[in-house]
């Protein structure tokens, strides 16, 4: 999901640092309203965590991998502004400290995992809730589909920047398929995952004291 530098064209990099940079502004205000006190120690705590699940990777056809992403659990913990603070942190240390990720590509990463992952996750989960009510039944329906879908979404538009970038050797036919059918599948362990943790989060009463988020 990461994606290396040289990947993409200046086109794609300057288009996705121009959305990511633009959501940074606009969320700004309103996350540092929420992030205070012992919020930012639980947001640290939480970042912390996705981080360590994020460096379980393998390798995918055409030069790119698969991981654990959790913007949907972000989304769905903290909400949609703070969610996307969660992995902004996360993807930031991996790429300057780890390498993990490219810093011309950093806008595409943020904007596939931060922004994507995070929103999909989030709405797919409130819809679900919404409709269906706020029980365990439906509680655990909606993180599950917000986990598999925020990150078949993520993959999708990473899928798609690369295989529109000249400078990658497979178009997007070859991009979009591979990187869509594998994170279908890791969607389902990630969904339950998601789903699991939410769950135990609500049992102990933290999602049910935030409101569903922060």
């Amino acid at each position: 999901m990461h994606i290396p530098d040289g990947f993409l064209d200046p086109t794609w990099i300057i288009a996705t640092y121009a959305v990511t940079l633009g959501y940074l502004a606009l969320t700004w205000r309103r996350a540092s309203e929420l992030i205070k006190g012992d919020r930012a120690i639980t947001v640290s705590i939480f970042a912390a965590g996705i981080f360590v699940a994020q460096m379980l990777n393998w390798p995918l056809p055409g030069g790119t991998s698969l991981h654990f992403v959790g913007g949907a659990l972000a989304g769905i913990v903290f909400g949609p502004v703070v969610g996307f603070y969660v992995m902004f942190i996360v993807l930031a240390v991996q790429t300057l400290v780890f390498h993990d990720g490219g810093l011309t590509t950093f806008g595409a990463n943020v904007l596939n995992m931060a922004i994507i992952d995070v929103l999909a996750g989030y709405y797919a989960y409130r819809l679900v809730v919404g409709i269906a009510g706020n029980s365990r039944r439906s509680r655990l329906l909606g993180s599950f589909l917000g986990g598999w879908l925020g990150i078949v979404l993520a993959g999708l538009a990473a899928g798609v920047e690369i295989g529109l970038s000249p400078s990658f050797p497979y178009g997007v036919t070859v991009s979009v398929p591979v990187m869509v059918s594998w994170h279908a599948l890791l969607g389902i362990i990630e969904g339950l995952a998601t789903a699991f943790i939410v769950d135990y989060l609500y049992g102990k009463g933290g999602l049910a004291a935030w409101g569903g988020r922060l």
